[in-house]
C-alpha cells in the first residue's frame, strides 16, 4: 500500500538526507527535547524502509542528538547547567588544542576562512540559521586543520550536542552577530600571527560568552518548567 509521506528527501544518499532532514528538525526545535523518535514514526513519516530509519536513529544517537538507554526509545535530550558547563569543558579542550597546532604553523585553514565570510555575511543579513551553520563549520574547520582524525572525530561529538543546543536556546539571538564574527577574527588573527598564547585566549574568551548566553536562556526555560509542574 503507497503511503504519503509527510517530508521528501534529496536524492543523493537516502540515508544522509534522513539524517540531515532529522537533524535539523531537531536543531530548529520541530522535534522538542523529550520527543520520542521510534523506527516506525520515522520509516511512516518518510516513507523509508525500517533498516534506513533504524541506521539514522543511531547515527544521532552517536552524535547526542537523541539518547537512548538500553531497550528504550530515543528521545531528544534535555540539558542542565551542569551539563552544558561540562560540554563546553570538552569542547575547549579539543579546540585549544587544534589552535595550538595552528598558531604553532601560522596556519589558517581555507575552510575556515570560508566560514569566516559566511558568518559576517549572516551576522549583516541578520540570518540565525546561517549564522548557526557557520559558526559549526568554522569550528569544525580549525579542528579539522590540526590534521589529527582522531581529534576530529571528538569534535564531532561534541559538536552535535552543542548545534543542539545553540538551535534549541537560540543564545546567538542575545549577542550581537557582529560580536561573534569578531571573536571569530581574533581568534584566526593569533593563529596568523603565530602566536598560540593569544589564539587560545581568545578561543576561550569566545567560548566563555557562548556558554554564558546558553546558561543564561537555560535558566528562565528551567523556571518555566518548574512552575509549570
Amino acid at each position: 500500500m503507497n503511503r504519503q509521506a509527510n517530508f521528501t528527501l534529496a536524492p543523493s544518499s537516502l540515508t544522509d538526507a534522513l539524517y540531515q532532514s532529522l537533524r535539523r528538525r531537531i536543531v530548529n526545535g520541530d522535534i522538542a527535547a523529550g520527543e520520542k523518535l521510534t523506527e516506525h514514526r520515522i520509516a511512516t513519516e518518510y516513507d523509508v524502509a525500517r533498516p534506513t530509519a533504524k541506521a539514522c536513529l543511531e547515527r544521532l544517537t552517536v552524535l547526542g542528538l537523541l539518547r537512548r538507554s538500553a531497550h528504550k526509545t530515543a528521545v531528544v535530550p534535555d540539558f542542565h547547567a551542569e551539563e552544558i558547563r561540562d560540554l563546553f569543558f570538552s569542547r575547549g579542550t579539543v579546540e585549544s588544542a587544534a589552535v595550538t597546532v595552528l598558531a604553532g604553523a601560522g596556519r589558517v585553514p581555507a575552510e575556515a576562512a570560508e566560514a569566516q565570510l559566511l558568518i559576517e555575511a549572516a551576522a549583516r543579513d541578520g540570518n540565525f540559521e546561517k549564522q548557526v551553520d557557520a559558526d559549526i563549520a568554522f569550528h569544525t574547520a580549525l579542528v579539522s586543520g590540526a590534521g589529527s582524525d582522531r581529534l576530529s572525530r571528538m569534535h564531532e561529538l561534541i559538536m552535535g550536542e552543542v548545534h543542539l543546543t545553540m538551535g534549541r536556546f537560540q543564545a546567538h539571538r542575545s549577542a550581537q552577530g557582529s560580536t561573534v564574527a569578531h571573536e571569530h577574527a581574533t581568534i584566526l588573527a593569533g593563529i596568523q600571527a603565530g602566536d598560540p598564547e593569544a589564539a587560545r585566549l581568545s578561543l576561550a574568551i569566545h567560548l566563555d560568552h557562548a556558554r554564558d548566553r546558553l546558561l543564561a536562556q537555560l535558566e528562565p526555560a528551567a523556571q518555566e518548567a518548574a512552575e509549570a509542574e
